[in-house]
């Protein structure tokens, strides 16, 4: 089923560029890269790895395996409306319907025969310890092995050399099950692919800064998370290279994402996968646009192609869900003040320590800066907790307070 989605969708995609040639969306663009990879998943033809989210994947990509991080699936599921199904059978199987709709449809999916049986799993302890029980359960399901990561909280100088060590046993558990060494120039190759991409993307978000802003609440929805796959990969760099071009040509002919921004919004955390009305009804309704998502941000340095481990744990460690909650609310009050954000939108996503789990804190730490959050108690793969009527005059009452009261950037 998803292997004829994929390609279909890959074959959709490139007939409507070839169709345009001169008119390439740098989002029709990024879809097809992502679509190409679903397709190499599920071709059977491909060393596939399930990883976690944190994994390095341009290590990966230049070991020639193909990797994702299993809540891509399960919010590809959600996207295409046939999450149901599969988060019905992990709760049939005894699975809690309140945890992680993520991994309850990548329990059921797996369960079902709709993942692709893995050549090696790999783990990462960072964002939540929730994923790292869904890799046990596919590996034991699949009987493969499974290697994790376990990245440390605080970015010192040990916990950076404890990262990269387990890096280089992490090449060489790939070696042992690929029974390929690692090409060092290959990997050199694939870090430079990768600080190309992460110039182009960060001066991308730069020019989304601007008010208004080049961007809409769906050209960069889940950019940040989604992009990483892609690193290491001359996809990456294309694909950066697309959008910031785009944006450029926008911020240069006064083109604006939305017709009309009044409000500046930031979305917190993911967005919600299967469709809903919220984002058209935020910019049509009220001219409210989401200009930032959380993870749309470059939080890691130039990685040194001499010294890739390093450079890689330090990325690793860096990701705002990683360590004390003081340091995401960090990262979220300097998003606040870069893009000059009116109020933020925080789908607090069931069972998750980031989204449910963290909501007080994220909202008193905004608060004090001036910028109201809204918490909305949804599950962000399972429409059937999904009350739109409720979740619509909650979103309406909270603009409505928005225009009421100044901004908090003067």
């Amino acid at each position: 089923m998803m292997k004829h989605y994929f390609n279909d969708l890959v074959a959709g995609i490139e007939a409507s560029l070839a169709a345009a040639p001169d008119n390439k969306s740098p989002r029709k663009l990024y879809a097809l890269e992502i679509a190409k990879l679903g397709s190499r998943l599920y071709s059977g033809e491909n060393r596939v790895a399930w990883c976690g989210i944190a994994a390095p994947f341009d290590i990966l990509s230049a070991m020639n395996v193909t990797s994702c991080f299993v809540e891509f699936i399960g919010a590809m599921l959600a996207s295409t409306g046939l999450s149901t199904e599969f988060l019905e059978e992990a709760e049939h199987a005894g699975f809690a319907s309140d945890i992680c709709g993520y991994h309850r449809a990548i329990l059921g999916a797996t369960r079902k025969g709709l993942m692709p049986e893995p050549d090696f799993l790999i783990g990462t302890t960072c964002p939540c310890s929730g994923g790292i029980a869904v890799m046990e359960n596919m590996a034991a399901h699949f009987n493969k092995d499974l290697f994790v990561l376990n990245i440390p909280q605080q970015q010192s100088a040990a916990g950076i050399r404890y990262l990269a060590d387990q890096i280089r046993q992490m090449v060489t558990f790939v070696s042992d099950h690929t029974g390929q060494p690692l090409d060092e120039e290959k990997l050199r190759a694939a870090v430079i692919r990768t600080n190309q991409a992460r110039k182009l993307i960060a001066e991308t978000y730069e020019l989304a800064k601007q008010t208004p802003s080049p961007t809409d609440g769906k050209m960069l929805a889940n950019f940040g998370i989604v992009m990483a796959l892609l690193l290491g990969s001359d996809a990456a760099v294309e694909v950066a290279q697309a959008y910031l071009d785009e944006f450029k040509n926008r911020v240069k002919n006064g083109i604006s994402g939305s017709k009309e921004e009044k409000l500046r919004l930031m979305w917190i955390q993911n967005r919600i996968q299967f469709k809903n009305p919220l984002v058209d009804m935020l910019e049509k309704e009220f001219g409210a646009v989401v200009v930032i998502d959380e993870l749309n941000d470059i939080t890691w340095d130039e990685i040194d192609p001499d010294d890739p481990y390093t450079g890689i744990a330090r990325r690793a460690i860096s990701i705002p869900f990683n360590g004390q909650a003081t340091h995401r609310i960090d990262h979220l009050k300097k998003l606040a003040k870069d893009y000059k954000i009116d109020g933020a939108i925080n789908p607090c996503n069931w069972g998750c320590r980031q989204g449910t789990g963290s909501k007080g804190l994220i909202t008193e730490g905004l608060k004090e800066m001036g910028v109201p959050v809204l918490n909305l108690e949804v599950d962000c793969i399972d429409h059937r907790s999904f009350a739109d009527g409720q979740i619509k005059t909650r979103m309406e009452a909270f603009i409505e307070m928005l225009n009421d009261r100044p901004s908090p950037w003067g």
